[in-house]
């Protein structure tokens, strides 16, 4: 074990794009657990869109940070000591803790991870938090059924890629909206999807025409804007919306307003749902198990991408709101 801990605080509140004036390194002793926690090492930890509304001083689904507070994230990482009944030095736990070499919790913020069931590195990826809000915004909130066309945006992310394969394995026909060609090739050649159309080269709504010419049963939403915009035109009577995320809106510094397109929901009797992958935290186990069988099958397909050292986190997170990461971004803090 090392004889210091680093660790990332939050230095100061971003105003649009964050950069790295934002966060701050700071090396201390590595802490010693009390009654009940357990010291982790981390070796991987996630970094996630909706951290950035986390860094404001705004209400949200997520309590923000404080300036000064440490930055905070679904880790997977080794017990080092415990001074908890449940856990033995040894196994392999993952919990929301920090961006650190090394962290103390109580037993209760930690679940363990069977490092047989699939590399560690998935239990905050395909079989953790992003594998589980693709299973149930598929499964229970968009209700896909067999023969639907599926649209879904940031397709080659940790959810929209699962959310493609699952809509695929329940029948339907799916879409999917990239900024990438490499994104395109991996949703339709590693996931299985349909179609895939690039946003940044091609007018998102004659796309959408041209690959869903009888319109959009499904539309799982994870970035908000003009390609929601666009999307909601194609809508089939009866369409069902899954909202899962927003973030072409994460860095705005103001609310962007203009034309609704609410008064589509009258003329084609749809209906949009925002959720939480924490409403549905007692069937976490029932997501994980099923989803474990489909990636040991070979029925899921998954990808990461992986940034190397703690030291550079702030960068893998910043990456996410320039599109450079394929499905998954976790850094290897090793």
């Amino acid at each position: 074990m090392a004889d210091s801990n680093r660790h990332w605080l939050l230095a100061e509140r971003p105003t649009g794009f964050p950069d790295m004036e934002c966060f701050e390194l700071v090396v201390s002793e590595v802490p010693e657990p009390s009654e009940d926690e357990v010291l982790v090492r981390t070796r991987y930890l996630s970094v996630d869109p909706y951290m950035r509304g986390r860094m404001r001083d705004t209400e949200s689904y997520a309590d923000p940070w404080d300036v000064g507070e440490p930055m905070k994230a679904a880790v997977v990482g080794v017990v080092v000591e415990s001074r908890n009944p449940r856990f033995d030095a040894g196994d392999i736990v993952a919990g929301n803790l920090h961006w650190a070499d090394y962290v103390t919790a109580p037993g209760y913020r930690l679940v363990r991870v069977d490092p047989d069931l699939a590399p560690i590195s998935t239990a905050l990826g395909v079989l953790g938090m992003p594998g589980r809000t693709a299973y149930f915004g598929t499964l229970d909130v968009a209700e896909v059924r067999p023969g639907d066309t599926v649209l879904v945006t940031a397709a080659a992310g940790a959810v929209g890629s699962v959310v493609g394969q699952l809509a695929k394995l329940s029948g339907c026909r799916v879409v999917g909206i990239a900024g990438s060609e490499s994104k395109l090739e991996f949703i339709t050649e590693e996931c299985g999807m349909d179609a895939g159309t690039n946003y940044k080269v091609e007018t998102v709504h004659d796309a959408i025409g041209e690959t869903c010419p009888d319109g959009v049963d499904v539309y799982f939403d994870n970035v908000g804007g003009e390609i929601t915009n666009s999307a909601f035109r194609h809508l089939t009577v009866g369409a069902r919306v899954a909202v899962c995320g927003q973030i072409a809106l994460y860095n705005a510094e103001g609310f962007p307003t203009g034309p609704r397109k609410l008064g589509t929901l009258i003329t084609k009797r749809a209906w949009v749902e925002g959720f939480l992958v924490s409403d549905f935290d007692p069937r976490r186990e029932e997501a994980t198990r099923r989803l474990a069988q489909w990636v040991g099958s070979g029925d899921i397909a998954y990808r990461e991408t992986i940034t190397g050292g703690l030291e550079n986190a702030p960068e893998a997170f910043l990456d996410l709101f320039k599109g450079e990461n394929i499905a998954k971004q976790l850094v290897d803090v090793g």
